[in-house]
């Protein structure tokens, strides 16, 4: 049976990540590959739930994250465990990275203590913690990702931060492809529409053409 893939897609709000998962899901299917499309927080009923509360619901920074990794858990447990057993394709609106970028960057939370939520979350008892096998991360100056979302729709309390928190969020990414530069594959999402996509459709080839199967 062809191995389970497992591919998140990173990014500050406005940089296009959501606009072209649907196009890598699109790709995939067409080579035959079962594909799951989902994102985080969230993926299940009750990580939705938790969603609601961490988008738009004041709490401590440790709070956040705790819940940020429950979400996660259940997620990893129903649904990308599950699909990647079954042979499919996982391709993820934002995993853990988001976390160290959100809230270890944004959020100046501790490093380290991320770290040790991580590795209990993410192990599963197959030596090793989960990780995507590949990580596609949207890279983009905030201030050009403002000027994108502007009048776009109401913010969540993440979105309504200032420009310093995404230069923190964004600076967060950069640390984390540093820590795990082998999965990761940076694109420059300040170019246009067709040349990102264009990019990730040569990111895509390998997978495509079945060199990660």
């Amino acid at each position: 049976m062809t191995r389970g893939l497992f591919i998140s897609f990173e990014g500050i709000d406005g940089a296009g990540k959501s606009t072209h998962i649907e196009g890598v899901a699109a790709l995939l299917r067409a080579a035959g590959r079962t594909v799951v499309l989902t994102r985080e927080p969230g993926g299940t009923p009750l990580s939705e739930k938790l969603r609601a509360l961490v988008l738009h619901e004041p709490m401590d920074a440790l709070t956040e994250a705790l819940l940020m990794f429950a979400a996660r858990r259940e997620h990893l447990v129903q649904v990308i465990e599950p699909a990647l057993t079954r042979g499919e394709v996982v391709l993820c609106d934002r995993f853990t990275d988001a976390t160290f970028a959100y809230q270890g960057g944004g959020r100046g939370f501790d490093w380290g203590v991320l770290a040790q939520l991580e590795a209990m979350v993410q192990d599963l008892g197959q030596g090793g913690l989960r990780q995507p096998d590949l990580t596609v991360w949207f890279d983009l100056d905030p201030a050009i990702a403002a000027e994108r979302l502007a009048s776009a729709r109401v913010p969540d309390k993440f979105e309504s931060q200032p420009a310093d928190f995404f230069a923190a969020v964004r600076a967060g990414y950069a640390r984390r492809a540093a820590e795990m530069p082998k999965r990761f594959a940076c694109v420059d999402a300040a170019r246009s529409r067709e040349a990102v996509w264009a990019e990730v459709e040569r990111l895509m080839a390998p997978v495509i053409a079945g060199a990660w199967a």
